[in-house]
């Protein structure tokens, strides 16, 4: 069973039902996942690996040529990657996220920032050249988030629409580093007053247009915006707009 991060807090009941909301915070926030593909004798074999993602949303898997599903996705690029947030009590009682379709190769090198932000213990071997990286190109998800809370999820409906946001994307590892070393207490905030998650030395791990992600300790979350950003400047104002909420402003 997969181990994942704390995504953002379920709705409530009364508060309606967010699906794609719920969907997208399990895959942003999860930093391993279970790994589905087909062997040779076109057997299932599920396997732990370490999970990012994409500007768009979608996964991102560093593959070492020595593991058993590299080869298998050698030969047939159908997958799929369970993403659940277990916590304390019945695992199946919370919610978790499959997605599925083909892996492609990806230039590992686009992709540094994001992933060391993420997995920061992987540097002693991102750069070696038996690892690749790979982007499942999904074709749809399947979200259980709750007793009659079953949503099938097309991905045109759960990927992030990054057009027009390349400045954003641009600008993510400047606004990390600003958020880490001048404003560490907003960070705080967000986790202990916005989500209800534990205090501690929450870090700032990575922003898209939709939403930012942090983490403490392996445990990553995801926090949306009241509304989409394009630019560094409408992500500052995005995350002004948190810290009041959160101060209760």
């Amino acid at each position: 069973m997969t181990t994942a991060a704390s995504a953002a807090p379920e709705p409530t009941a009364g508060s309606g039902f967010d699906p794609i909301g719920v969907a997208r915070a399990l895959l942003r926030s999860s930093r391993r996942a279970s790994l589905a593909t087909l062997g040779p004798d076109g057997a299932p074999y599920v396997s732990l690996v370490a999970l990012a993602t994409a500007p768009d949303g979608a996964p991102l898997l560093l593959v070492s040529n020595l593991a058993r599903h590299a080869h298998n996705l050698a030969s047939d690029p159908r997958a799929s990657l369970l993403c659940a947030d277990v916590g304390a009590g019945d695992p199946l009682a919370h919610p978790r996220v499959t997605l599925f379709g083909a892996c492609v190769a990806v230039d590992k090198t686009q992709q540094t920032t994001r992933w060391l932000a993420r997995h920061p213990e992987s540097a002693m071997y991102f750069t070696f050249s038996d690892f690749h990286m790979l982007r499942l190109e999904p074709r749809g998800a399947h979200l259980v988030a709750g007793f009659g809370r079953i949503v099938d999820l097309s991905w045109v409906e759960l990927r992030t629409d990054i057009a027009g946001a390349e400045g954003l994307v641009a600008a993510e590892e400047g606004i990390v580093a600003h958020m880490n070393e001048d404003h560490a207490d907003a960070t705080r905030l967000y986790a202990t007053k916005l989500l209800e998650l534990p205090d501690g030395d929450w870090r700032f791990e990575g922003v898209d247009p939709l939403g930012c992600e942090i983490a403490l300790d392996g445990r990553a979350a995801y926090l949306p915006f009241s509304a989409p950003a394009t630019t560094a400047g409408d992500v500052r104002k995005r995350l002004v707009e948190l810290v009041a909420k959160a101060r209760g402003g």
